[in-house]
């Protein structure tokens, strides 16, 4: 890619990301981005097929960077507390990226597909794991409730209590499960 191409796209990303975040990814034009980015609405298409195309590309760069922001995502097996703390520091990092890309009606794929993602890597490696129940709702707890209350209550109380928070009851979740495991 040379320089050219690569400024282009980072105008495009950049007006892209002004815009989505005033407005939903649905009221966003090709026109009204072009104008912004200062390009043709041509040459916007060279890159991206339509709005949601760069959208999803966004979402998938952004999906690849949090994972990558979590150390060992099999400590969801042996140590489920560390996990949750390493995602939710993760969220910490992106938040504004989140927030931004992930509103409106693209408010529950960010942790839909975080879940898909660490499943397909956990269940490649420990393929046992792939009919017990336990681990699939456990793994969809852990990601979408941590998610969402880091997501709702951050602002609120802060970041810092919230991490806390969140640590304290996946430490919990992790002994009743435990237990739970050692009955059955």
């Amino acid at each position: 890619m040379d320089l050219r191409e690569k400024k282009t796209k980072r105008s495009i990303r950049s007006a892209f990301l002004a815009l989505r975040e005033k407005k939903p990814l649905e009221r966003i034009t090709v026109k009204e981005l072009a104008g912004k980015a200062e390009i043709s609405k041509a040459t916007f298409y060279l890159h991206y097929r339509d709005i949601y195309d760069l959208s999803e590309t966004l979402e998938n760069e952004l999906i690849q960077t949090c994972l990558k922001g979590i150390r060992d995502p099999e400590t969801f097996l042996t140590n489920p507390s560390e996990f949750v703390t390493d995602f939710v520091n993760m969220f910490y990092s992106q938040r504004t990226m989140i927030r931004i890309l992930f509103s409106g009606s693209r408010a529950y794929a960010f942790s839909a597909s975080v879940e898909k993602a660490l499943k397909d890597y956990i269940l490649l490696r420990h393929p046992e794991m792939q009919n017990r129940a336990e681990f699939h709702i456990l793994l969809s707890y852990q990601i979408h409730g941590a998610y969402n209350a880091f997501m709702e209550n951050s602002d609120y109380v802060g970041s810092r209590e919230t991490m806390d928070a969140i640590a304290k009851f996946s430490i919990q979740l992790s002994q009743n499960m435990r237990e739970y495991q050692s009955l059955g």
